[in-house]
């Protein structure tokens, strides 16, 4: 059933979760989650959330927008692409990501359930 009425939510406003070079803010709307999350400088997904996932690579599905830096991506099958500020990228399981160049890479993702950024640590 879909909420008809308006939502809002302050992601400046949620505490951080920091894991290495990598951070995150993240903010609930019926079912949504919308999360902004920084890669500084070095940042690597591989090496900063890989074992808060629990898993070698990324392996849930991601919709974002880049606001600003650039982050690069590269598929298991080797497919490699770089996304900066403006671009929305649509990142299938499997991957890994990094911070490109010497500025953080920020981009707001949107998710609807079964995100890692949303849920506890693997155990």
């Amino acid at each position: 059933m879909y909420n008809t009425a308006m939502q809002s939510a302050d992601l400046n406003a949620a505490t951080p979760e920091v894991h290495g070079a990598i951070s995150k803010r993240s903010a609930e709307l019926d079912g949504v989650t919308v999360t902004q999350v920084t890669f500084g400088p070095g940042a690597k997904w591989s090496k900063d959330l890989k074992d808060y996932a629990g898993t070698d690579l990324c392996e849930l599905p991601h919709v974002a927008l880049v606001l600003e830096g650039t982050v690069a991506v590269e598929m298991t099958d080797g497919s490699y692409e770089e996304f900066s500020e403006g671009n929305v990228m649509l990142l299938p399981p499997g991957h890994d990501a990094w911070s490109v160049g010497d500025k953080a890479c920020t981009f707001v993702e949107f998710s609807r359930g079964n995100d890692y950024y949303a849920s506890e640590p693997a155990t």
